[in-house]
């Protein structure tokens, strides 16, 4: 094919107000380094981006999931202590329900834990994740959480007893852990921590209202 050199005669004429600058074009060699540049570039990304969207050992997140997990421990053993102990089919039934959700919710935390390949304990003391977490933590026990003393009461608690007793200690425990999850909803950019964080709340404030109408019928609101 040839190509033609000479002027178009319809073109405008430079210096004339219908006149464009030239387009600029770039060879092929300056192309091929701009595609591999990007290339390298986004090869990058995939490898920094994922990485940097992990939180890492002293992250908030991971000081929540272990903190949380090992505050649902405690939840877990008061209700089975209760639903094995107590008469009350209400009782029986609450606790069955708090037990089987927040030993899920461990599952959750801890796999998300492996995950990101850390540890599920950590050697920060605990709520050190928190912001102005001072006082938080009473006698090595996190917000809301039973002393060993009150465990020990709810083992050998019976009746009525056990029912107020968990009741009452399930409400604390309950009011510290949502806390806990409120502050990590401020704290996180992670989607997955803050959809549990946001359950955990919910559902808390949830047994929260039946916890004090349980507790009413029972006469010791």
């Amino acid at each position: 094919m040839t190509v033609s050199t000479d002027q178009d005669p319809a073109a405008p004429v430079a210096g004339s107000p219908d006149a464009r600058p030239p387009r600029r074009t770039f060879g092929a060699g300056v192309l091929a380094g701009v595609l591999v540049l990007g290339l390298i570039v986004g090869v990058a990304a995939g490898f920094l981006v994922p990485r940097l969207r992990t939180p890492g050992d002293n992250s908030p997140e991971a000081g929540f999931l272990r903190d949380m997990s090992t505050h649902h421990a405690q939840a877990v053993e008061m209700s089975m202590i209760a639903h094995a102990a107590s008469t009350d089919p209400t009782i029986v039934t609450l606790a069955g329900d708090i037990a089987l959700t927040q030993h899920g919710q461990i599952g959750y935390m801890q796999a998300w834990l492996r995950d990101w390949h850390l540890s599920p304990t950590g050697s920060r003391p605990p709520m050190a994740w928190m912001p102005d977490s001072a006082g938080a933590v009473v006698n090595g026990l996190m917000p809301g959480m039973a002393t060993p003393e009150q465990m020990d009461q709810l083992r050998k608690a019976s009746g009525r007893d056990l029912s107020v007793l968990y009741l009452r200690l399930m409400r604390q425990h309950h009011l510290g852990g949502i806390h806990m999850a409120q502050e990590i909803v401020n704290l996180s950019h992670n989607d997955d921590v803050t959809w549990l964080a946001k359950t955990m709340v919910a559902s808390q404030q949830g047994e929260i209202a039946l916890i004090d109408s349980m507790l009413n019928q029972l006469g010791a609101s």
